[in-house]
C-alpha cells in the first residue's frame, strides 16, 4: 500500500513541477517526494522536521487547519511565514472520498503558480489516494468489531473466545503492550483513524457496568504502546477527540510556542491539525457538546486483561467528569479512591444515614463535610479551606451528625460519610 501512494504522489509532483508530500488526516506523514537539493528553500525547518520526525506539533498545524483545509475541497493556497520557520507558502491539496477529508497533499508555492489545468489534474490523483485512503480505514474498522465483541461479551467462554478472535485480528501485534481509552459521552460514528490506535469502536450502551456516561453510547479506543513509558504520549492522541475552541491563525514561532496553541516550532510537510473524527468537516463522526471526559487504563500486555483494562478506562472516564481537578483525560492509575468508589457506586448512592444530607436543601451542609474529610478532619485547614470561622464549622458539622446519625469521632462513621459524598459526585 505505501509504494502505492508513493506512486500517487510521484503523480502529482511531476505533474505541478513541485515536490509533494502526503500525510493523513491525522497529520502524519505517509509519502513525500524528492526535492532539488539545489533550492534551499525546499528544505525550510517544517518541512525539515516533518520528514525527520513524520509528525507534527499542535502549533503548526492548528495554525495551517485555521485556513480552512478540513472543509475545502479544491486547493487552498497558505502564505509563507518566515518567523515561523515556513520559508515559502504551500499549495494543500485535501484529500477526500465521499466527501470525508482523509488526508492532504502538500506542495510548495511558487510564482507563477501551477496553471490551472494541472492543478485539476493534481486533484483527480488526489481522489485517488483518498480511495486508498479511505479503503485502509475501513479495513482496520473490520477490527474494530472484534474489539467491541471483546467489551461487550459476557464473562466465561463467550469472553475467551472474543478475546481469542482479537488476537487473531490483531496478528503479531497482539502481544506488545495496549491500553483501553474510553471517552464518553459520544455521539456519531466512531473516528476513521485514531494515532496510535489498534482498533475504535463505539459501545452504544453501558456495558458490564462501564455506565461512564449515564446509559449514553461511548468511543472505546485501543490503543498499541512501544512500552509502558510510552503511555503519556499516547494521551495526546486521545486530548484531540474531545471538543476544542476553533484555532486563531496566529502563526507559530520557531523559538516559542504559538499563541494559543501550546507546542511550537517543528511540524508537519505543511501542518495542521487532525484531530481524529473531529476537526472541520473531517469526521465521520464525534463528539457534541460539551462535558465529554476520557480515562485510560494502566497498560496491558496480555490480552485477556483487555475487559479489567476497559473497567479502568470507564472508572477513570466517570472520575473525570466527577472531578475536574483530574482534568479532561484522567489516568485509571492518578484517581486515588475512585478506582474503588467508580466500581462499586455503579448506581447513585441511596444510603439511609446519609439520605437527607444529599438532598438539595442541605447542599452547603455536604460540602462542608466533604471538605472537613479531605483535610483529615482538621478543623483549622478546613475553615481556612471554606473560608468560614471554626465556630461556624463546628456548627456544621453539629447539624451533619443530627441529619446523619453519624459520629464524626468514629472513624467508620467517617468513612461512610466520605464514600457516600465521594460517590454522589459520580451520578452528578
Amino acid at each position: 500500500m505505501k509504494g502505492d501512494y508513493q506512486d500517487l504522489v510521484d503523480e502529482i509532483s511531476a505533474l505541478l513541477g513541485a515536490p509533494a508530500t502526503l500525510e493523513n488526516r491525522d497529520f502524519r506523514l505517509i509519502a513525500f517526494g524528492a526535492h532539488d537539493s539545489d533550492d534551499d528553500l525546499a528544505m525550510d525547518p517544517v518541512r525539515t522536521r516533518s520528514i525527520l520526525t513524520r509528525q507534527s506539533t499542535a502549533a503548526v498545524r492548528s495554525w495551517f487547519e485555521a485556513y480552512g483545509i478540513t472543509r475545502a475541497t479544491g486547493p487552498v493556497r497558505i502564505p509563507a511565514a518566515p518567523e515561523a520557520g515556513v520559508f515559502r507558502g504551500r499549495i494543500c491539496l485535501p484529500v477526500r472520498y465521499r466527501g470525508i477529508v482523509q488526508g492532504y497533499v502538500w506542495l510548495l508555492d511558487r510564482d507563477p503558480g501551477p496553471e490551472p489545468q494541472a492543478l485539476a489534474a493534481a486533484m483527480e490523483v488526489a481522489q485517488r489516494i483518498g480511495v486508498l485512503l479511505a479503503e485502509e480505514a475501513r479495513a482496520g474498522a473490520d477490527l474494530s468489531r472484534e474489539f467491541l465483541a471483546v467489551l461487550t461479551a459476557g464473562r466465561g467462554w463467550q469472553q475467551d473466545m472474543a478475546v481469542a478472535a482479537l488476537r487473531l485480528a490483531l496478528g503479531p501485534g497482539a502481544e506488545g503492550l495496549h491500553a483501553a481509552v474510553c471517552v464518553a459521552p459520544w455521539a456519531g460514528e466512531a473516528p476513521a483513524t485514531v494515532p496510535g490506535a489498534a482498533a475504535v469502536c463505539v459501545v452504544p450502551e453501558a456495558v458490564g457496568g462501564a455506565g461512564a456516561a449515564g446509559g449514553a453510547a461511548v468511543l472505546a479506543v485501543l490503543l498499541r504502546l512501544r512500552s509502558a513509558d510510552a503511555l503519556a504520549p499516547a494521551l495526546t492522541a486521545v486530548t484531540r477527540l474531545l471538543p476544542r475552541p476553533a484555532p486563531t491563525p496566529a502563526p507559530p514561532t520557531a523559538s516559542g510556542p504559538a499563541r494559543g496553541s501550546g507546542a511550537a516550532g517543528g511540524s508537519a510537510t505543511a501542518g495542521g491539525s487532525g484531530a481524529a473524527g473531529g476537526g472541520g468537516g473531517g469526521g465521520g463522526g464525534g463528539v457534541r457538546g460539551h462535558g465529554v471526559t476520557a480515562g485510560v487504563s494502566d497498560p496491558v500486555r496480555a490480552l485477556a486483561g483487555l475487559p479489567a483494562a476497559w473497567a479502568q478506562a470507564v472508572a477513570a472516564a466517570r472520575a473525570a467528569a466527577a472531578q475536574p481537578r483530574f482534568g479532561p483525560v484522567a489516568q485509571w492509575s492518578a484517581i486515588g479512591p475512585y478506582r474503588m468508589l467508580a466500581a462499586l457506586a455503579a448506581d447513585p448512592v441511596d444510603d439511609p444515614a446519609t439520605r437527607s444530607l444529599m438532598s438539595p436543601a442541605h447542599r452547603e451542609l455536604a460540602r462542608t463535610a466533604e471538605v472537613f474529610l479531605d483535610c483529615a478532619g482538621q478543623a483549622g485547614r478546613a475553615a481556612a479551606a471554606l473560608g468560614i470561622h471554626r465556630q461556624t464549622l463546628y456548627y456544621r458539622l453539629g447539624r451533619v451528625e443530627q441529619l446523619t446519625g453519624l459520629d464524626l469521632d468514629e472513624g467508620e462513621d467517617r468513612l461512610l460519610l466520605h464514600m457516600a459524598l465521594k460517590a454522589s459526585h459520580l451520578h452528578g
